[in-house]
C-alpha cells in the first residue's frame, strides 16, 4: 500500500496533463529526461567476458533464432529483443512517468497544430545503419506499414503527411487524447530502404479505395508476413551481428555513424536468450548485467545474498485468471465472481513473487496506481475487492444450482462434475507458481484444477485458438491511459472484440470468447468495445472518466478474466559489467520495466556505462 500510494502521488499531476495533451518536448526537456534518466555463460566469456577490451552491456531476452527468428520485425519471430528494439529502431519519443514528459529519441518535438493535428519536428542529420538519411519519408512509411496491419493507431488517423524533410503532420479522423501515446511511443520507426516498397504498396491499395476486407489487401499483407529482410537496418546505437547469432547469445554491435554514437558508452551489447530457467545461472554468475525475468522468490534471496540490487518498478499489470467462455459454466457471473472470492490472492502474490506481487484493490482491469486518475470517487467505492470468503463463495454456487458431491467437489447445475485443467507458460516462474497455487486453493474449495506447464511460445496460440479451459495470461498494459489496459484485456486474447484474436488478423481464432455486448446489474447493457473505444477517444478528459467509471464497474462485476495480483519488478543488477544505475528512489524508476524501459533510457542517454 506504501508503494502504490508513493506512485499514486508522483503520478496524478503527471499522468492527467500527458494524457490530455502535453506540450511541445524541447532541448530542455531533453536535458531533463537525461538527468532523470547453463552453456551460454561459458561461451560468452571465451568471446566476450570480462577480459575484453571492448566495453558491453550484457542483457537477457529470449528470441528465435534462425530460420524460425529472422529480421522482419512487424511479424510474429521478428528478432525485436523486446524492450532493447528501441536502442535499434526507436520510437519518435519515449514517456518519463514522473513528471508527464516526453524524451526526444528520433523526434525531437512535437505539438498540436489544431485539436485534429499532431505535428512533430523530427532530429536532423540522423542515417540509417545503411547510410541512407532519416527523413519524413521513414516515418510516413512506418505508419504506412502500420496502417497494412490493420495496427490500433489508424483507428484515430487518417492521414499521414510530411511538412517538410523533417516535420510530419499526423491527421487524426477525431480528436483524441490518447494519439500522443499512441503515435510518439507505440510504433518503431524502421527503414524506408527495408519496407518502402510494401509502404508505397500500402498508400496505392488505399487510393484505389480498397481496405483489409479486400482481397489484394490481404494478399500484399500474406506477402509482407513472408519478407524475410537479410539484416535490420537501424536508426538507432546498436544493430545485430547476424552471424553472431546462436541458440544462446547474439551481439549486438555500436552502429559509428548512429545520431547516438557518442552518448551511448558501450561498444557492444551481449544478449542472452532463455527465458527464467535459463537465464538465472547467468545472472547468479554475474554474467547478466540485468534481467526482467519473473525470478521466484527463491531465487531473489539468492540475488539479494549476493549483493545484487533489486529494482521493484512497477509494471501496471499483471496476471489473470482466463476463462474459455465457450465451456459451461464459465460463461456465469455468478461462478466466475465466486471464483473470485474463493482465491486468496495475497497468498497468491506472495508465493509467486512475494514483495513485488500485490493483491488488487479495484480489480477493475487496470492499475490499481492509476485509478485515483481516471475513475470518480463514487465509482471507485463501488468496486468489490472480491476479498476471500469462501462461505459467500460456497452460498452464491449454491443458489444457481449447484451441489457438493460427498467428496467435496462441485457438481454444476447440469449434474457435470467440477473437474478442469489450468494452463501457464512453463518458462514464467512467476505465473507458473501463480497456476499451481490457484489450482490449489480451487482445488480446496471443490473445483478440481490441475495445472499444466505449456511451452511459452506455444501458450498464447493455443489460448487464441480456444484451446484451453482455464489459463493464465496477462491483463493491463504499461501505458498511462487506462484504455490500453481494457485493449489488452478485451481483445488481446479474444476475437470477440475485433474479429481477430492476438492481433494476428485471422477472424477464425475465437480466445476466450467472451461477449463484450453484455448486460449487467451495475451499469446496465453496454458496449465494452465501443466503450474502450470512446475512453481513449475525444479531447475531454471528463468525458473519458464518465466512460471509464461504466466500463470498470462492468468489468468489476464481469470478471471477464479475473486479476490475480500486480506485478512489482524484481529485476536484479549483478553490474559486472555496467556502472552509473541511478540510486534508488529516483523518478526513472516510476517508469515500467518493460513500457518507457528507464534501462533503454538510461543507456540511451550515457546514464549508464562500463563498470570501473
Amino acid at each position: 500500500m506504501n508503494r502504490k500510494l508513493r506512485l499514486v502521488l508522483t503520478l496524478i499531476a503527471a499522468l492527467v496533463i500527458s494524457a490530455c495533451g502535453a506540450p511541445a518536448a524541447d532541448d530542455g526537456g531533453a536535458e531533463a529526461g537525461a538527468a532523470a534518466a547453463e552453456e551460454a555463460a561459458p561461451a560468452a566469456q571465451e568471446d566476450t567476458g570480462a577480459e575484453s577490451s571492448l566495453a558491453e552491456f550484457h542483457p537477457a531476452w529470449p528470441y528465435a533464432p534462425p530460420p524460425t527468428g529472422h529480421f522482419n520485425t512487424w511479424v510474429t519471430n521478428g528478432m525485436t529483443l523486446g524492450i532493447y528494439r528501441a536502442l535499434m529502431e526507436p520510437p519518435l519519443f519515449m514517456f518519463l512517468w514522473a513528471d508527464g514528459s516526453w524524451l526526444p529519441v528520433a523526434g525531437e518535438s512535437w505539438e498540436w497544430v489544431d485539436d485534429t493535428t499532431l505535428r512533430i519536428n523530427l532530429i536532423q542529420g540522423a542515417v540509417w545503419s545503411d547510410g541512407s538519411a532519416f527523413t519524413s519519408q521513414d516515418v510516413i512509411n512506418t505508419f504506412s506499414i502500420a496502417r497494412l496491419l490493420s495496427q490500433t493507431v489508424w483507428r484515430f488517423l487518417s492521414d499521414v503527411q510530411a511538412v517538410d524533410d523533417h516535420t510530419v503532420d499526423f491527421i487524426l479522423s477525431g480528436p483524441s487524447t490518447t494519439v500522443p501515446r499512441r503515435v510518439l511511443r507505440e510504433i518503431h520507426t524502421t527503414a524506408s530502404s527495408v519496407y518502402g516498397d510494401f509502404a508505397q504498396r500500402t498508400r496505392d491499395l488505399v487510393a484505389a479505395g480498397k481496405t483489409n476486407a479486400d482481397d489484394e489487401w490481404k494478399q500484399l499483407l500474406q506477402e509482407f508476413n513472408e519478407f524475410r529482410p537479410d539484416e535490420m537496418v537501424v536508426l538507432g546505437p546498436y544493430q545485430i551481428d547476424p552471424n553472431s547469432i546462436t541458440e544462446s547469445q547474439m551481439i549486438l554491435n555500436k552502429v559509428e555513424t548512429s545520431y547516438w554514437a557518442n552518448t551511448v558508452r558501450f561498444d557492444r551489447m551481449v544478449n542472452y536468450n532463455g527465458e527464467t530457467p535459463v537465464v538465472t545461472p547467468l545472472v547468479l554468475s554475474g554474467d547478466v548485467d540485468y534481467a526482467t525475468h519473473g525470478f521466484p522468490p527463491a531465487t531473489e534471496r539468492e540475488f539479494m545474498s549476493l549483493g545484487y540490487r533489486i529494482i521493484r518498478a512497477p509494471i501496471y499489470g499483471g496476471p489473470a485468471l482466463y476463462f474459455n467462455h465457450t465451456i459451461h459454466p464459465f460463461e456465469m457471473k455468478e461462478v466466475r465472481q465466486a471464483l473470485a472470492y474463493a482465491i486468496n490472492f495475497e497468498e497468491n502474490a506472495f508465493i509467486s513473487l512475494a514483495e513485488s506481487g500485490v493483491a488488487q484493490e479495484c480489480m477493475c482491469g487496470f492499475s490499481d496506481n492509476l485509478t485515483p486518475l481516471w475513475l470518480s470517487g463514487d465509482a471507485r467505492a463501488k468496486l468489490n475487492p472480491y476479498a476471500q470468503d469462501l462461505e459467500l463463495a460456497e452460498q452464491m454456487l449454491l443458489d444457481i444450482g449447484f451441489t457438493q458431491a460427498n467428496d467435496g467437489v462441485w457438481i454444476d447445475d447440469t449434474g457435470v462434475r467440477m473437474e478442469w485443467e489450468l494452463t501457464a507458460p512453463a518458462e514464467y516462474s512467476d505465473w507458473s507458481a501463480a497456476a499451481e497455487n490457484v489450482a490449489e486453493q480451487l482445488t480446496n474449495f471443490g473445483f478440481k484444477t490441475s495445472f499444466r506447464g505449456v511451452n511459452f511460445q506455444q501458450h498464447p496460440i493455443d489460448v487464441n485458438e480456444g484451446k484451453f479451459q482455464m489459463a493464465i495470461r496477462g491483463w493491463g498494459a504499461g501505458n498511462p491511459h487506462p484504455s490500453f489496459s481494457y485493449e489488452i484485456n478485451f481483445s488481446t486474447h479474444n476475437a470477440a472484440a475485433t474479429g481477430a484474436s492476438g492481433g494476428s488478423g485471422s477472424i477464425d481464432l475465437p480466445g476466450m470468447s467472451f461477449d463484450l455486448n453484455v448486460s449487467t446489474d451495475s451499469v446496465g447493457n453496454v458496449d465494452l468495445w465501443a466503450l474502450t473505444k470512446e475512453a481513449g477517444s475525444g479531447g475531454d478528459a471528463a468525458m473519458q472518466i464518465e466512460a471509464l467509471d461504466t466500463i470498470a464497474q462492468a468489468y468489476n462485476e464481469l470478471l471477464p478474466q479475473i486479476p490475480l495480483w500486480e506485478r512489482y519488478g524484481n529485476n536484479p543488477v549483478p553490474s559486472r559489467f555496467a556502472s552509473g544505475w541511478l540510486p534508488e528512489g529516483a523518478p526513472i524508476y516510476v517508469n515500467s520495466p518493460y513500457a518507457d524501459s528507464f534501462v533503454v533510457i538510461q543507456i540511451l542517454t550515457g546514464q549508464l556505462g562500463p563498470a570501473e
